[in-house]
């Protein structure tokens, strides 16, 4: 018996991992986090397996499920949204398990930012504009921040953004970052990513708090940050450059006709 932990995406259900989906297939018990995992996703379960959605349930609870699961040898999918390693609350669950001897593994999936960043087709690193991606949320009522985390601190870098869980914070998230940023600097809230009902604002720092507001949007969104978005006038990357040389290409080589 084994607990596998499965990205299910950033909510598309066409955007899980085939492996992902082949476990859902055939796991005879299924745990889904059912507030950002679409049910289309764990349809595809045996027609006689147990399926439940954990989103009212507390850990106690779903780790009951599990160890009843691990009593009677079934397999057992835990389906998290985005990509289990980010934001999952996976880790309390894995403790749990690795204290009782129950084998688990881990699935990775689609994260969130990766199908936002897909959605508004950009790419988060641009030579000299930002080569770095800082993946980041701001204090909320479930836990603080660590206080070298602050964006305060990682602003500093002026690399793009990734904000997590802070649709509520949009006051701090402007005046934390606007003396690094500048007021003008590119802002992509995105609700829902890959969703059906999916909503892409792009704004400013300064205009981020209206237009939300405008929007009605007060949960589910990533808010990105930085001047990589709308950028066009960054220089090619080195890597398909001919005077480039690397292992697989002489520089100036030109290719051979069949």
């Amino acid at each position: 018996m084994t607990v596998y932990f499965i990205g299910a995406g950033p909510g598309a259900a066409d955007l899980i991992t085939l492996r992902g989906q082949r476990l859902i297939e055939r796991c005879p018990v299924c745990l889904f986090a059912g507030s950002l995992v679409p049910e289309e996703i764990v349809a595809s379960a045996p027609a006689d397996a147990l399926v439940r959605d954990t989103a009212p349930m507390h850990l106690d609870e779903i780790m009951d499920e599990i160890n009843k699961a691990h009593a009677e040898g079934k397999d057992v999918a835990r389906v998290h949204s985005g990509d289990p390693s980010i934001y999952g609350a996976v880790a309390e669950q894995m403790r749990r398990l690795d204290a009782v001897g129950i084998p688990y593994e881990v699935v990775p999936g689609v994260p969130s930012f990766a199908g936002a960043a897909a959605r508004v087709a950009t790419e988060l690193t641009l030579p000299e504009i930002s080569q770095t991606i800082i993946l980041t949320r701001t204090a909320g009522k479930a836990s603080a921040m660590p206080e070298h985390e602050t964006l305060e601190v990682l602003g500093q870098s002026r690399a793009t953004l990734c904000i997590h869980l802070s649709i509520r914070n949009l006051s701090y998230v402007e005046t934390a970052l606007t003396p690094y940023y500048g007021a003008d600097c590119p802002v992509v809230v995105v609700y829902r990513a890959t969703w059906p009902d999916e909503q892409i604002i792009i704004t400013t720092l300064a205009g981020m708090r209206a237009e939300v507001r405008e929007h009605k949007i007060t949960r589910t969104a990533l808010i990105l940050v930085g001047h990589v978005f709308g950028e066009t006038r960054f220089r090619d990357s080195s890597l398909y450059d001919p005077a480039y040389a690397h292992v697989l290409r002489n520089a100036g080589k030109k290719k051979k006709r069949a």
